[in-house]
């Protein structure tokens, strides 16, 4: 009955597509496009279609809900935390409108969390006690040069007393002693006092190397006459004795040049249980862009970012310590562009793929290579093709986490160039002489492409665009799944939606992905309308989830240290083929150097199922993760929470 009941229904809808198409015929384009819109409609919900190319729906939240979502992180409780700070939305930041919502994907829920300020463009990573460290954001939006009325720039203050610092506040004036114009500062400076030098061997005394502070000055009053174009030493107004002979300050071009984002030194745990943020210890450098990543000792790396002048953070890299929530800094410098895709490797050390978002000198902390964080010594990784094209770029360490093979996968040119690349490049790491060599290609050179690891070890490649940001309406509607053990792709079902730059993916718990955001420079191919902020949420549902069963597992224990073992229960625990530790995602900008799955050593015994975590630190960091096990047909159970101590 079932059968003769499905053939009247596809008899009837071939019956129906054949009217309108012989009615598109006649009636023209539009009927043609209805036509075939409903075919493909029809074709995509098909449960053979589902079953080989999985399904992609569009999850829109009521309207005060909705907000221009830049970064996302899966938190320990299932749901995902939404950030978007002002989101990239000058009237947002200057009526200080920060946003941030919790979604829970299972029950649908969405909750308004207080933001304490502007996030946008932050760095984050999870922590040990499944906190998410949130550090970095917004102390000013980018001016581009006709929107520029005051002449500004940076100031760099000099104080030659070598007995005390000396802080200059807000509003301290500096006045040129060639050009005779006068400089104001937007933020107060503490500028440490001068340093004696003596000859090592005699002990005589040299001289005072003067203590040096930065601050961004912008000219007292509006207009071109107002702009400098040399350097010049400027007096500080308001000094007196000593102190106004001691200090003074010097500045290059003060022009009403472009004006870059200025970051913030602000940093937050947020408290996934309390669902609130937690302010700890500002960092030293203010950072706009940073990368946040875990090292060995489960201390956080804080590198790269724009500082509080617009300028790229020139090297001072430091470190958060979870334990005392205060930072330090490295004892060398190493100058990375902003956003570096920078992960831990099995030995301790760091990789840099050599991906990055783009603020930097395109000459300096460009190559990919592995970094000794605490020697300095960096060692390069040849063999990157479309080398000049590793902006935008995403990198993925490809699963199992213990083969420390990583795919870097298209990017663009740097800055607004049009060049894209269709390559992506595959480093093994455990090699002995580790290089690049490249994988299979994409269809289009593409920049911002989402990368997220699934439980079967697959990898899924989404979105992205031909151009900067978009541009000429270039989204790429496009997935694939890349398969480790074959090395090759395989096309899916196409997204709805395009996603470029300020997009980003999570894994759920469930098995399913989320993706969010996007934010194209301008809404049609000619390129004259403004482009619009994608506030909608797009779930994909993979092959996998359209099998007939899936293996359960529940009963085990929360907490597992690594070397020890725990016991779970599975009806289908003799029919499971892997199991993985798959850390949870905190994404932003295609960077998302958290993600990682790693495999487990398990013995099944009737419905018992025992896994055991690997020994290794720095393969399995402390924290939270999401537990799978996959059967012989690649079928994934929902996620255990699992915390390694």
């Amino acid at each position: 009955m079932k059968d003769r009941a499905g053939r009247r229904r596809a008899r009837r809808f071939a019956i129906g597509t054949a009217v309108v198409v012989a009615l598109a015929g006649m009636n023209g384009p539009w009927l043609y496009r209805f036509g075939t819109e409903k075919y493909h409609q029809y074709k995509i919900n098909q449960p053979e279609y589902k079953a080989a190319n999985g399904k992609w729906e569009i999850v829109e939240f009521p309207e005060e809900y909705r907000q221009n979502t830049i970064h996302a992180a899966l938190l320990r409780t299932g749901k995902v935390l939404l950030v978007a700070g002002s989101g990239n939305n000058q009237d947002n930041f200057d009526a200080k409108q920060y946003d941030t919502r919790i979604w829970d994907p299972v029950k649908g829920t969405i909750k308004k969390v207080p933001t304490p300020t502007d996030l946008f463009c932050t760095g984050h990573t999870q922590l040990a006690n499944g906190n998410l460290l949130i550090a970095g954001g917004t102390k000013r939006y980018e001016k581009l040069k006709g929107d520029v009325t005051k002449a500004g720039g940076l100031m760099i203050v000099h104080n030659e007393n070598p007995d005390k610092p000396i802080t200059l506040p807000a509003g301290t004036e500096f006045t040129g002693k060639e050009n005779g114009k006068t400089f104001v500062s937007k933020d107060p400076v503490l500028v440490p006092r001068a340093e004696k030098v003596f000859d090592k061997e005699t002990g005589q005394f040299l001289r005072n190397d003067p203590g040096l502070g930065r601050i961004y000055v912008e000219a007292a009053k509006s207009g071109q006459k107002y702009a400098t174009g040399t350097q010049d030493n400027y007096t500080v107004q308001g000094l007196s004795g000593d102190d106004a002979r001691n200090t003074y300050g010097i500045a290059e071009k003060l022009a009403l040049d472009k004006k870059d984002f200025q970051g913030i030194r602000d940093a937050f745990e947020f408290d996934p249980v309390a669902e609130k943020y937690i302010k700890v210890d500002p960092m030293h450098e203010a950072r706009w862009y940073p990368t946040l990543t875990t090292l060995s000792d489960g201390k956080i790396l804080s590198v790269s970012g724009l500082d509080d002048i617009g300028q790229i953070v020139p090297g001072k890299n430091e470190i958060y310590d979870p334990k005392t929530r205060k930072w330090t800094y490295t004892e060398e410098e190493r100058q990375f562009p902003t956003y570096p895709a920078l992960f831990l490797m099995q030995n301790g050390k760091i990789f840099y793929s050599g991906a990055n978002a783009g603020y930097g000198p395109d000459d300096v902390g460009r190559d990919p290579g592995i970094w000794d964080v605490e020697t300095n010594k960096f060692t390069e990784v040849p063999g990157m093709s479309d080398a000049n094209m590793l902006e935008t770029a995403n990198t993925v360490l490809l699963p199992p986490a213990q083969d420390e093979k990583y795919m870097v996968i298209g990017g663009g040119g740097v800055g607004e160039s049009k060049l894209s690349s269709e390559k992506t490049r595959i480093a093994d790491l455990k090699a002995d002489d580790p290089k690049f060599v490249d994988g299979p290609s994409l269809e289009k050179g593409t920049r911002y492409p989402q990368a997220s690891v699934l439980p079967d070890d697959s990898v899924l490649v989404s979105g992205g665009s031909e151009d900067y940001r978009g541009r000429s309406d270039s989204n790429i509607l496009q997935a694939r799944l890349y398969h480790p053990e074959t090395n090759e792709f395989e096309r899916v079902a196409d997204p709805l939606v395009g996603r470029n730059y300020h997009s980003g993916s999570i894994l759920l718990p469930d098995g399913r992905l989320m993706f969010f955001g996007s934010d194209s420079l301008y809404a049609d191919k000619a390129n004259t309308k403004p482009g619009k902020f994608e506030q909608r949420i797009e779930i994909y549902t993979p092959p996998y989830l359209y099998r007939d069963s899936r293996p359960d597992l529940s009963g085990g224990p929360q907490t597992i240290e690594r070397g020890e073992s725990g016991t779970f229960t599975s009806r289908a625990a003799e029919s499971v083929k892997k199991v993985r530790l798959i850390r949870p995602s905190a994404s932003t900008h295609v960077t998302d150097v958290d993600q990682r799955s790693i495999a487990l050593d398990f013995e099944a015994d009737g419905d018992q199922l025992t896994v055991t975590v690997p020994e290794n630190k720095n393969l399995v960091q402390s924290g939270w993760y999401m537990m799978f096990v996959t059967d012989g047909e690649g079928t994934p159970s929902k996620a255990e929470w699992v915390h390694v101590p």
